[in-house]
């Protein structure tokens, strides 16, 4: 990522202090669209809990394809590769990225770079396409289009995990940027205490998630 001077938020893990600013990941996104109480268990209380299996497969695949990819690419930098992407079409993976503007930053799992459009690819397990992961791919291409300055189209992609299969992908227009920009302050307003952590009143998130022994606001069977 771009050197900055940053320090760590004295009392919310995951949090950076840069240019005065709170920097959360952008993966806290996906969170949020799930139970952001979660993101309050986590790094506010500080609870500590096992991975869960997809996390640690995930994790792996990553490593995976990174190797891959790492065996036949050639080092160069951010500013070259969106150069040469001008007039021809770029592969990279693992990209950081991060916008001191709106407090976010992250690794890109694969991004697509061609002379008409940046392709901005997140992979996920299974195949259906929830808002809390196209929240957390609208975040990264916020943080590119920061970063690039550029006019290029830039899409969205959601790519099932360990596949080519892209089962979502949508232009980052002015809506999405918009919506993801009022998601991003509403985590912001989150972090300095103006917005309180609100959990979900879905008993089948509840049941799934790994911080459930945890929490001590569980939604109940028939809250829906």
């Amino acid at each position: 990522m771009p050197k900055t001077k940053s320090k760590p938020h004295p009392e919310i893990s995951q949090v950076m202090i840069m240019e005065g600013r709170n920097n959360f990941p952008i993966s806290w996104l996906n969170k949020q669209g799930y139970c952001e109480y979660s993101i309050y268990l986590e790094n506010v209380r500080g609870i500590e809990v096992k991975a869960t299996r997809n996390m640690v497969v995930g994790t792996q695949e990553h490593a995976r394809l990174e190797m891959e990819f790492k065996k036949d690419a050639e080092p160069t930098t951010f500013e070259k590769m969106l150069d040469e992407s001008r007039t021809m079409e770029l592969l990279s993976r693992e990209l950081p990225v991060i916008s001191h503007s709106y407090g976010i930053r992250g690794y890109i799992d694969e991004v697509w770079m061609t002379p008409d459009e940046f392709i901005i690819i997140d992979d996920k397990p299974g195949k259906k396409a929830f808002s809390s992961s196209i929240n957390q791919v609208l975040g990264y291409c916020l943080a590119f289009q920061d970063m690039i300055k550029e006019e290029r189209r830039i899409v969205a992609a959601l790519r099932e995990r360990g596949t080519d299969n892209i089962f979502w992908a949508a232009y980052f227009d002015e809506k999405s940027k918009n919506d993801i920009i009022s998601l991003i302050n509403r985590v912001q307003d989150l972090l300095v205490g103006k917005k309180d952590f609100m959990a979900t009143n879905n008993p089948r998130k509840c049941r799934s998630c790994r911080l459930k022994l945890k929490c001590d606001k569980k939604a109940r069977p028939g809250s829906l």
